[in-house]
């Protein structure tokens, strides 16, 4: 954000310093950036069409929900509380950016999970939200719907379920109905997105 690009080299060696204090240090100085900028000021960002801070505090709010979740999995750990519209915010935007951009940016990445044909969609929903997913061999392309909509395949749940299941957290507390291979075709594409 202060230099109005993304530093170089990248990604940067912080090797050297302890991993506890380059957290403390990192999360004071991004917090003290996000303090001072308006979330519609400009910063690069690896999501062409949106270069704003608004975007790196929207990233680093579902990137810590997903690594905490992270580190709780691994320390067998319960999962604490995430608010429903962070995770109503998250599933929009693993779909969104990371899936349609990100198959389309990063093509070669998704070309071994892409389908040889269009196929049907299938609805990801929950509380009042739905998007329609279709996997084409040019990339996914997501239409936003009713979360009623129809689709020979739905994987549903509430927010926080679901967000964990999209990114490949936790399989459990969400229900998947319809064609199995479709749904396995999703979770195939969702691994290029988010590994």
């Amino acid at each position: 954000m202060r230099q109005g690009t993304f530093p170089r080299p990248w990604p940067l060696d912080l090797s050297a310093e302890p991993a506890l204090d380059l957290l403390d240090r990192s999360y004071a100085a991004l917090t003290g950036e996000f303090a001072t900028r308006s979330p519609r000021s400009r910063a690069a960002t690896w999501y062409e069409p949106e270069q704003t801070v608004g975007f790196w505090i929207r990233r680093m709010a579902q990137e810590t929900v997903i690594h905490r979740v992270d580190a709780e999995l691994a320390a067998r750990e319960p999962i604490g509380p995430i608010s429903e519209d962070l995770a109503v915010d998250g599933i929009d935007e693993v779909l969104e950016r990371f899936l349609l951009y990100g198959s389309h940016r990063w093509a070669e990445e998704f070309k071994p999970s892409l389908p040889d044909n269009d196929l049907p969609p299938v609805l990801v929903a929950t509380d009042g939200y739905g998007w329609l997913v279709r996997a084409t061999p040019q990339g996914v392309s997501i239409e936003v719907a009713t979360p009623r909509a129809g689709a020979p395949a739905t994987v549903s749940g509430d927010p926080v379920p679901l967000l964990l299941w999209l990114w490949r957290r936790r399989t459990d507390g969400v229900e998947i109905e319809g064609d199995r291979t479709l749904i396995d075709k999703l979770r195939a594409l969702l691994h290029d997105a988010t590994q």
